[in-house]
């Protein structure tokens, strides 16, 4: 049987919800992550240095007895961000401004509508240190939605980059060979994370014999092309550049399987075992551990986690559902067999 031991993973792009959903999402992270960058995007949005503090105190409390993991925690850019609260915010420990386009994706009508207003709270975070986190996509209609990313690129990331050279910036789940090809040539202040389905799936998997709900994520699934692409740059030359994001997204299976479903995809509870399947099937297994443990902590200034964790070579079945509040949640390979299986 196949093993292997890598330091432990950190999940730089996370979204847990709160209240009943938090409490049902975080074990399977904690399970297997030392800690992970989580997402602002609540209603209402986590907007102060109060908020955020408040928020990380209701995920230590949903956490198991015992658990050390560690929830980093960040503000919801909005057009009325300041750099007094970017300096606020680094005193606080907090590790980074997360940037929706207003309209972008889920609980994102609080985005930003101009990007451009906002140069000097940018930057304040470079300033600061502290880290840039993008949805990069534009949300002007005449925008074809796969498009989106490729026009953010040209349209507002390289002019702002320009204008903020020193600003550290993640361009988070990337899903085009436009973005990688930018991350790849940009210098080391700029990095990207890679959602398991981005690397696992194309726009087939969501269209291809009926809509597939729960494949619906944003950005959307792009074609294999690309697909191709980002495997090609998180196991390339440059694969330090690119880390583990899984953009794990729960929504109720009532609000995915329905008339206007939900953006989002649930993969954590086999997140590190998705990722393990794409590294083998690119011949590239030696690469996961630094995409999954050390890219990211180095990315953010952080030490590396110092427990490990041993993945099996072992399938597994994915449940079709687990228990989210009074409703159910429907995981990534839902009723399906992962390759690998994490030994706890």
């Amino acid at each position: 049987m196949q093993t292997l031991t890598i330091i432990q993973p950190d999940d730089m792009h996370l979204h847990l919800r709160d209240g009943d959903a938090l409490k049902a999402v975080a074990p399977y992270t904690a399970r297997q992550m030392g800690r992970a960058v989580i997402m602002p995007n609540l209603k209402p949005p986590v907007v102060s240095v109060a908020d955020a503090l408040a928020y990380k105190q209701r995920i230590l409390t949903a956490l198991p007895e015992g658990s050390t993991f560690e929830p980093l925690m960040t503000l919801y850019l909005t057009d009325k961000s300041t750099p007094e609260l970017v300096r606020e915010a680094k005193a606080a420990g907090i590790v980074a401004f997360k940037l929706y386009p207003a309209g972008a994706t889920t609980n994102s009508d609080s985005g930003v509508t101009d990007l451009f207003r906002l140069i000097p709270v940018l930057q304040e975070m470079a300033a600061q240190d502290m880290r840039f986190l993008v949805h990069g996509e534009v949300t002007d209609a005449e925008i074809d939605i796969f498009d989106r990313e490729a026009a953010f690129i040209e349209h507002v990331m390289k002019p702002v980059l320009q204008q903020v050279p020193d600003l550290k910036v993640v361009f988070e789940h990337i899903t085009t060979a436009d973005a990688a090809r930018l991350v790849l040539e940009a210098g080391d202040n700029v990095a990207a994370s890679v959602t398991p389905q981005h690397l696992l799936l194309n726009r087939n998997d969501l269209l291809v014999g009926g809509v597939q709900p729960h494949h619906f994520c944003l950005p959307v699934l792009k074609r294999e092309t690309h697909r191709q692409a980002l495997v090609a740059a998180v196991t390339g030359d440059k694969a330090y550049k690119f880390f583990l994001g899984t953009d794990s997204a729960p929504h109720a299976k009532s609000a995915k399987e329905n008339a206007c479903g939900c953006a989002g995809m649930f993969s954590a509870m086999t997140a590190i075992e998705l990722y393990a399947e794409v590294f083998e099937n690119a011949g590239a297994l030696d690469k996961l551990e630094a995409f999954a443990s050390k890219n990211g902590a180095r990315f953010y200034g952080l030490p590396e986690n110092s427990h490990t964790i041993t993945l099996v070579r072992q399938e597994q079945t994915v449940p079709a559902n687990v228990p989210y509040g009074n409703e159910v949640l429907v995981p990534m390979r839902a009723g399906q067999t992962v390759a690998w299986s994490v030994r706890y």
